[in-house]
């Protein structure tokens, strides 16, 4: 007989909950990069300048951060399931901010509250994916885990500004409509959620609630290091495509388009989300050769597109540099996952991700105080050079690191 789940409904089988909890993965990180071509929307409707945009995006990745720290290791001990009810349930309280406060300060509220569902679920969701994989099949490698994690992170990212762009470019009110859709679908993913077996089991005794703790799992810290600056650099890229994508391609390309807006940032995640699929089995140190040399030649394709100035060099730099972002991203979280201690995932991975958000955030802050006395063709050289200079030396150092440990086992 199926156990009954929180809601009173019958629970899914482990192999199933697994997909259950991918799609609602994909589904809120999706929606956490909606708004991206809907900005020059809200900026023509509320007049504010382009540096603006740049701190609303950044209220998304300081929620992200934050609720990282505070929240996104609690599901070791109160329960996977509930953990990722609560974050489906906050992106769904960002839609309602969304709809019903559009002038600057909602929008800050509406990001930092997105930015919070992003930080309680990313973790979380990674580790419970990890355990339903783990029981559904127990011989299975878990690299097969930590891909489909990384491409509902990812793939979702990558939706989020294509589906925006569709709605902008193509249906009736584009700031009201994207919004009030994945409400739906959000409360429905929560609905859907609860249904999924818990893989944590509750504590003999009630656990007293502490931050996260920002210390390297014990085994091998120079690896974890590694990944960390991996991780960080990686999420740099994705914060220049995130925040200013549909700003530069007005600016610097003359090309207004919603659509073509969505479809950059989508282009750019999608890679990512592809090459991790990819490259899955692929040795470790054969991925991060292949990351390494992917950031290097396309974040110099991003500097030549935007100072030449060529949109398809610019787009093709986008692709190329997203595609090794994505296998750098994907072997970070994987050696933290690998290097985590027993009842210790939930927190090693938060800590993983709040670094990668930091990575996310502060060049984007920084981006915004650089906006008010550069140009914007000034701010890409430089954003473009600096990345490609720290995502190339994170592929190799974590390539070096001796003591990294493969989580399919062929480093």
């Amino acid at each position: 007989m199926a156990r009954e789940t929180p809601l009173g409904l019958p629970q899914t089988s482990h192999g199933a909950g697994f997909w259950v909890v991918a799609i609602a993965f994909l589904v809120v990180m999706a929606y956490a990069t909606v708004p991206t071509p809907l900005y020059p929307l809200y900026q023509e409707l509320d007049g504010f300048p382009v540096a603006v945009i740049t701190l609303i995006f950044a209220a998304f990745a300081v929620g992200v951060v934050v609720s990282l720290f505070l929240l996104g290791h609690v599901s070791d001990w109160m329960g996977r399931r509930r953990m990722l009810t609560v974050a489906i349930l906050v992106a769904a309280l960002s839609a309602v901010l969304f709809l019903v406060w559009t002038s600057v300060p909602g929008l800050l509220v509406a990001r930092l509250v997105n930015g919070a569902s992003v930080g309680i679920l990313t973790a979380t969701a990674t580790a419970h994916l990890g355990e339903l994989r783990a029981h559904a099949r127990p011989t299975e490698s878990t690299i097969v885990a930590a891909s489909v994690a990384g491409a509902a992170n990812l793939g979702g990212l990558a939706l989020g500004p294509l589906i925006g762009g569709l709605f902008a470019e193509f249906l009736p009110d584009p700031l009201v409509l994207p919004h009030a859709v994945f409400l739906v679908v959000l409360l429905a993913a929560a609905i859907a959620v609860t249904r999924v077996p818990e893989t944590v089991a509750s504590p003999d005794e009630p656990r007293a609630y502490r931050p996260q703790r920002i210390a390297t799992p014990p085994r091998s810290k120079t690896a974890f290091v590694a990944a960390g600056f991996g991780a960080f650099a990686g999420f740099a890229l994705f914060g220049l495509f995130t925040s200013l994508a549909p700003t530069i391609l007005i600016g610097t390309f003359g090309e207004h388009d919603h659509l073509l807006a969505g479809a950059t940032a989508f282009s750019v995640f999608a890679a990512a989300a592809a090459s991790q699929v990819a490259l899955a089995r692929v040795p470790l140190r054969v991925r991060l050769t292949v990351a390494a040399a992917c950031c290097g030649v396309g974040l110099a394709a991003v500097a030549v597109g935007a100072s030449t100035p060529s949109l398809v060099v610019f787009l093709a730099g986008g692709v190329v540099s997203g595609a090794g972002v994505g296998v750098l991203f994907g072997a970070a979280v994987a050696t933290a996952s690998g290097l985590a201690e027993p009842g210790l995932r939930g927190e090693t991975l938060a800590l993983i991700f709040l670094i990668a958000y930091c990575g996310l955030a502060l060049p984007v802050i920084a981006i915004g105080v650089v906006l008010t006395f550069a140009s914007q063709t000034v701010v890409v050289l430089v954003f473009a050079s600096l990345v490609l200079v720290v995502t190339v030396a994170a592929a190799l150092v974590m390539r070096r690191a001796a003591s990294v440990p493969s989580v399919d086992g062929r480093a």
